[in-house]
C-alpha cells in the first residue's frame, strides 16, 4: 500500500510523543506527512482507486484536526470534494466545497481558495449551469491572476472549454481555450501531467465535433500517450472510447469494434479492481484477528476432547445431559433469531416509511420557499413603481384631499415592503441560505447608522430615541456588522411601532472580558404597550404578535421578532424579554465579538445620536442609473433630479462600462439582472480602471443571491428595490459625503 509504511511510523510516533507540548520540528514532520498523503490521494483519483484515496484523505484530515492545522483541513475537504466530484456525488462535493471554502475565506488563504472554487466551476459545469460555472471560473481566475500563477491560468482556461464543449456545443471556442491552456501549461513549466493528458483528450474531442477526424486522432494519441505513461487509468479508457467513434466515423467497424473491446476490457479491469481492494482491505482489517481466534477456539476443544476421552461412564452421562440442553438452547436460539429478523424487517420497512416521509417533507419545505422567494420577487417591481410614484406625487404639492389619500397608498406600499423583505429574509433563514460574515467593524458607528435611519419614523411617533454606549467597550470589533444591524432594525423597529408619544433607549454594555474575548451585552427598553406573561413566548413565533387587539391597533406580520430569534440561534445567542402589559418592555440579549482595537473613553459624545446627513449633499452631483427597465429608470431619475441631481442613464452593463470609462461621474447605481452582461459582470470591468467610484447595487435580491458576492465583486453596498425613500437618500448621501471628505 502506498506510503503505508509512512504513515504507520508518523502515526505511532505522533501518538506517543505528542501528550501535550510539540516542538516546531515535530510539527513540521506532521505536515510534511500530511502534505504526502493529499498528494497520493489525488494520484488515487487520477488513477481511479477511489477506495485507497478515500483512505489517505481520512487519514489526513483526522491528522489536521488533530494539530488543528486550519489551512490543511480546508485543502483535504477541497480534494475530497474532487473525489466525490469524479465519482458524480456533485451534492456531497458541493458541501465539502463549502467547509473548505469558510475556512479558506477565515483565514484569507487565496491559493486554497483559487482551487474550491475552481472545483465548483467543475461541479457546475457537471449539472449543466452555464452561468454559475463562468461566475466560478472568474473568482478562481481572479485569485491566480493575483498570484501570477500561469500554471493555475491555464488550468481555468482548460475546464472554461470543457465548459463550452459540454453545455454550450461550441467546439471552435472551446478549442480557442484548449489551446491558450496549452501554452500556458508548456509556458509555467508544469510537471502535472494529468492535466496535460485532459487537454489533448478535450481537444481530440473539440475536433470531432467539428469533423476534423485526423486532428482529433492525433490528439486522442497524444492523451493516451500521457495517460499511459502515468497508468491513468479513467482517462486511458475514456480515450479508448473516443478512438473507437472516430475509427467508426472514418468507416473502419473492425478497429472500431477492436477499441472498444479494449475500452470495455480496461472498464471490467478497474471494476475488478476496486473489488479486490475492498476484499484485501476487509481481509487485512478483520481476517487476521478471526483466524487466530478460529485456531484458538479449535486447539481449546481437542484439548477438551482428549481430556473427555478418559473420564468415567458418569462424566459421559453428564456430557449426553449438557448436548440435550444445547441443542434446546441452541433450537430457542434459533426462534428467537427468526423473531429478531422478523421484526428487524419489520423495522427496516418503517425505517425506509420515514425516510420517504422525511424526503417528502424536505421536498415539500424547498417548494415552498422556491415558491415564496419567487413571488416575492416578482412583486417587487410593480411595489417599486407604487412607493416611487407615490413619494413623486407628494413632492408635488397635492391638494389636502390627495395628500391624505397619498399619505395612506404610501403606508400600505411601506407595509407590503417590510411583509415582502421579512418574507424573504425567513425563507433564507429557513433554507439555511444566511451564512456568518466575519470582518472588522466600529460597533457604536454601526448602532449610530442604525438610529439615524430609523429616527424620522420615531420623530412621526413623537418617541425620542437615546443611546447609553459603555465609554469601556473596544473601539474596533470582528463579527458579522450586517446580522447585528439586522437585528438592532427589527427590535427597535418593533418598539417604535408599539411606542408613542415615549422614550426609546438603546443600551450596550461591557459584561466581561478575557484577552482580546469580550463579551457584551445588548438591551432595547421602551416606554409602550408592553406584553402579557401568557404571550411572551408566542411573539417570537412565526406571524405571531401580542394580541388581536394590538394587531388591528397597530398592524404589521409579526415576523420581525421570529427573525431576531433566528439571527441569534445562528450566531450562538438568544433573545430574552421582560415586560408588563401598560409598563413597556425591555429585549436584550448577549454575544461575543474578538476585540481588534481597545476603546477610546475620550470620546466625550459617545452616546450622542447625531442628525441625518442633509440631501443638500447630493446637489449638482452626477451619477450614472444602470437600468434596463424603463419605468424604474423614470421613476429613479425623478427622484434624484428633485434634489438636484445631474442624471445619467445606462440602459446595459456595456453602455454603462463605456459610459463610466470616458465619463466622470461621483456616483453609480448598478442594477443586476439586465439583458447582455449582468451588473456583477460590468461591476467587475469598471473596477479593472476605476477603483474608487462608489457602486450600490439596486437590486431586488432573491433567495439564490449571497450578498457576500456582491462585495467580492466590487460592490460598495446594496439598496434592496424597493425601498424607502429615506433609506435611498441615506445611503447615497453616506457615500457621497466620504468621497468629499477623501478630496
Amino acid at each position: 500500500m502506498k506510503n503505508f509504511t509512512l504513515l504507520m511510523v508518523t502515526l505511532f510516533f505522533y501518538s506517543f510523543s505528542y501528550p501535550q507540548e510539540k516542538n516546531l520540528q515535530e510539527a513540521d514532520e506532521i505536515n510534511v506527512t500530511i502534505e504526502q498523503l493529499l498528494e497520493d490521494a489525488e494520484e488515487s483519483i487520477n488513477s481511479v482507486n477511489f477506495d485507497q484515496a478515500m483512505r489517505e484523505l481520512h487519514t489526513a484530515l483526522e491528522l489536521s484536526r488533530s494539530i488543528n492545522h486550519q489551512r490543511l483541513i480546508a485543502l483535504s475537504s477541497s480534494i475530497l470534494a474532487q473525489l466525490h466530484y469524479v465519482r458524480q456525488e456533485n451534492e456531497k462535493a458541493a458541501t465539502e466545497l463549502q467547509r473548505a471554502i469558510s475556512i479558506q475565506r477565515e483565514i484569507e488563504d487565496e491559493e486554497g481558495l483559487a482551487y474550491s472554487y475552481l472545483n465548483f466551476g467543475k461541479i457546475f459545469t457537471a449539472k449543466g449551469v452555464f452561468d454559475r460555472a463562468t461566475e466560478y471560473f472568474d473568482l478562481a481566475e481572479g485569485l491566480y491572476k493575483k498570484q501570477n500563477d500561469l500554471e493555475g491560468l491555464g488550468i481555468v482556461d482548460l475546464n472554461r472549454g470543457i465548459l463550452y464543449l459540454n453545455t454550450a456545443n461550441r467546439p471552435h471556442a472551446a478549442l480557442t481555450l484548449l489551446n491558450s491552456a496549452e501554452e500556458k501549461l508548456k509556458t509555467s513549466g508544469s510537471d502535472n501531467e494529468y492535466e496535460h493528458g485532459r487537454v489533448h483528450y478535450y481537444k481530440a474531442r473539440a475536433y470531432q465535433a467539428s469533423d476534423q477526424w485526423e486532428e482529433a486522432k492525433a490528439e486522442a494519441e497524444k492523451s493516451m500517450l500521457y495517460a499511459r505513461r502515468n497508468n491513468f487509468a479513467g482517462m486511458v479508457q475514456h480515450t479508448l472510447l473516443v478512438q473507437s467513434q472516430l475509427q467508426e466515423q472514418m468507416g473502419n467497424p473492425t478497429e472500431a469494434l477492436a477499441l472498444l473491446k479494449q475500452n470495455n476490457k480496461i472498464q471490467d479491469s478497474l471494476d475488478a479492481l476496486n473489488r479486490e481492494a475492498l476484499a484485501l482491505d476487509a481481509n487485512a482489517r478483520y481476517g487476521v484477528d478471526a483466524l487466530k481466534s478460529t485456531v484458538s477456539e479449535l486447539t481449546r476443544k481437542n484439548e477438551e476432547k482428549e481430556r473427555n476421552l478418559k473420564v468415567n461412564k458418569l462424566t459421559t452421562i453428564l456430557s449426553v445431559a449438557l448436548i440435550t440442553i444445547l441443542s434446546l438452547l441452541t433450537l430457542s436460539l434459533y426462534k428467537n433469531n427468526n423473531l429478531r429478523a422478523r421484526a428487524n424487517d419489520l423495522l427496516q420497512k418503517k425505517n425506509s416509511e420515514l425516510i420517504t416521509a422525511k424526503e417528502n417533507a424536505e421536498k415539500a419545505s424547498l417548494a415552498k420557499a422556491q415558491f415564496l422567494s419567487t413571488i416575492t420577487h416578482e412583486l417587487r417591481t410593480p411595489l417599486y413603481a407604487v412607493t416611487g410614484l407615490t413619494h413623486l406625487l407628494l413632492e408635488e404639492s397635492p391638494t389636502e384631499n390627495q395628500k391624505e389619500h397619498l399619505n395612506s397608498l404610501k403606508f400600505s406600499g411601506e407595509y407590503l415592503l417590510s411583509l415582502i423583505n421579512n418574507i424573504l429574509d425567513l425563507n433564507k433563514l429557513e433554507a439555511k441560505k444566511v451564512e456568518m460574515l466575519e470582518s472588522s467593524f466600529n460597533l457604536k458607528k454601526r448602532i449610530t447608522d442604525v438610529l439615524i435611519a430609523l429616527k424620522n419614523s420615531a420623530e412621526d411617533k413623537k418617541t425620542k430615541l437615546h443611546l447609553e454606549f459603555d465609554k469601556d467597550i473596544p473601539r474596533k470589533l470582528k463579527g458579522d456588522p450586517l446580522k447585528i444591524s439586522q437585528i438592532l432594525i427589527n427590535l427597535i423597529g418593533n418598539s417604535i411601532k408599539f411606542t408613542e408619544d415615549g422614550d426609546i433607549w438603546v443600551r450596550v454594555k461591557r459584561l466581561s472580558q478575557k484577552d482580546n474575548r469580550v463579551l457584551l451585552r445588548f438591551e432595547v427598553q421602551d416606554t409602550g404597550e408592553g406584553i402579557s406573561k401568557e404571550k411572551q413566548k408566542a411573539i417570537f413565533e412565526n406571524f405571531t404578535q401580542g394580541s388581536l387587539q394590538i394587531n388591528r391597533k397597530f398592524g404589521g406580520t409579526g415576523l420581525g421578532l421570529s427573525i431576531v430569534k433566528n439571527l441569534l440561534n445562528l450566531m450562538d445567542s438568544e433573545i430574552h424579554l421582560e415586560s408588563e402589559l401598560g409598563e413597556g418592555s425591555l429585549f436584550h440579549f448577549e454575544l461575543t465579538f474578538e476585540a481588534l482595537e481597545p476603546a477610546n473613553p475620550q470620546d466625550k459624545k459617545i452616546n450622542e445620536i447625531p442628525e441625518p446627513l442633509s440631501n443638500d449633499i447630493m446637489h449638482e452631483k452626477k451619477i450614472l442609473i444602470v437600468e434596463d427597465n424603463k419605468i424604474n429608470q423614470m421613476i429613479t431619475r425623478k427622484i434624484l433630479e428633485k434634489n438636484k441631481v445631474i442624471c445619467d442613464v445606462a440602459d446595459n452593463g456595456t453602455a454603462a462600462i463605456s459610459k463610466a470609462e470616458n465619463e466622470n461621474f461621483d456616483l453609480i447605481l448598478m442594477d443586476i439582472h439586465m439583458p447582455g452582461i449582468s451588473g456583477i459582470e460590468a461591476t467587475r470591468e469598471i473596477r479593472k480602471f476605476n477603483e474608487t467610484i462608489p457602486i450600490i447595487a439596486l437590486t431586488a435580491v432573491t433567495l439564490e443571491e449571497s450578498l457576500d458576492e456582491f462585495y467580492l465583486n466590487g460592490f460598495n453596498d446594496i439598496i434592496p428595490k424597493p425601498y424607502k425613500t429615506e433609506e435611498f437618500f441615506q445611503k447615497i448621501n453616506k457615500y457621497l459625503s466620504q468621497e468629499k471628505a477623501t478630496i
